[in-house]
């Protein structure tokens, strides 16, 4: 049956994480935790700005957005991986594995520019605050999150399509738990060049600039911070920006390992390992992050535990 641009492949196995019998039960039941850990962290923080009218504030606005893009993305990859824990063989079909791969890239995308986008709200807030409300308008907010939005849908449309006019002859074993990118393209029979540009020219604008951003943003905050007379007026604003930067640091040191480093420099299993980071871990955190690190978050939380007790 030849399916796509005339692939000769109809389904793929998965490997996924470990190919231990011993240790997949106990993986099961981590990740199991771990994911429906991230589904409710994920719908509260969600249900909590939503609910509260004084968390309608535009860095509020991108936690929303960081939160339903975290829910989405775990969404897609872990009960893939889940299934490969207690399944003898984790099957996915040709269609499957480039939705997969199509929304993969969509959700991660769309986390670099969020995250992007909370950095320029903090440069804002602590740089030049008596411009904030000008600086951040609704529209100003909006359009960003539109931008966001967009460069995922361009980037995610370019590495599936130039995925989509590859040939799968024989391979069909991705030595993954996903179909992400480079586990695919080692299965091509046919020539892989214009993929592996792609991916430079996209990873390059999408994690380079967005970190440099992110970088940039947090040397002129650092810089105020400095010049700031109050002691407490410095602690509030390190601890309005530590949520942010682990957050940062967690999923840009970890996508960079995957997708920036040659892949002569690491292993396939360390990859997997990475991304477990980017995939699993920080959709868990954020939330985690953002809600015990934050007064106001806590505070709407107690509203709404005493409206319902």
């Amino acid at each position: 049956m030849i399916i796509g641009n005339g692939s000769l492949v109809t389904e793929f196995f998965l490997v996924g994480l470990i190919d231990q019998p011993d240790h997949q039960i106990p993986l099961f039941l981590l990740f199991l935790t771990m994911y429906m850990f991230t589904i409710l962290g994920n719908l509260g923080m969600i249900t909590l700005i939503g609910l509260n009218s004084h968390l309608h504030t535009p860095m509020y606005f991108y936690l929303f957005n960081l939160s339903f893009i975290d829910l989405c993305y775990s969404s897609v990859l872990t009960p893939k991986m889940l299934i490969n824990f207690i399944s003898e063989k984790n099957i996915i079909s040709y269609q499957g594995c480039m939705a997969q791969l199509y929304f993969f890239c969509f959700f991660a995308i769309s986390e670099c520019y969020v995250l992007t986008s909370m950095a320029y709200d903090r440069h804002v807030a602590i740089c030049n605050p008596l411009l904030y409300n000008i600086a951040m308008s609704p529209q100003v907010c909006f359009n960003l999150m539109f931008g966001s939005y967009l460069m995922a849908f361009s980037g995610a449309m370019a590495h599936t399509g130039c995925m989509l006019r590859l040939t799968f002859c024989d391979g069909n074993i991705i030595n993954h738990y996903f179909c992400d990118i480079l586990p695919v393209l080692q299965l091509s029979c046919t020539s892989t060049y214009v993929n592996e540009l792609v991916m430079i020219i996209v990873g390059g604008i999408n994690i380079i600039v967005t970190s440099l951003t992110v970088l940039i943003s947090y040397i002129f905050i650092v810089c105020s911070i400095l010049h700031m007379s109050s002691t407490e007026g410095r602690s509030k604003a390190f601890r309005i920006c530590s949520s942010h930067i682990m957050s940062v640091s967690l999923f840009f040191g970890s996508a960079a390992f995957v997708y920036i480093l040659p892949s002569s420099a690491r292993s396939m299993n360390e990859g997997k390992i990475s991304s477990i980071f980017y995939t699993n871990v920080v959709p868990l955190m954020n939330p985690l992050v953002y809600s015990l690190r934050n007064k106001d978050v806590k505070l709407a939380l107690k509203k709404i535990l005493h409206k319902l007790f």
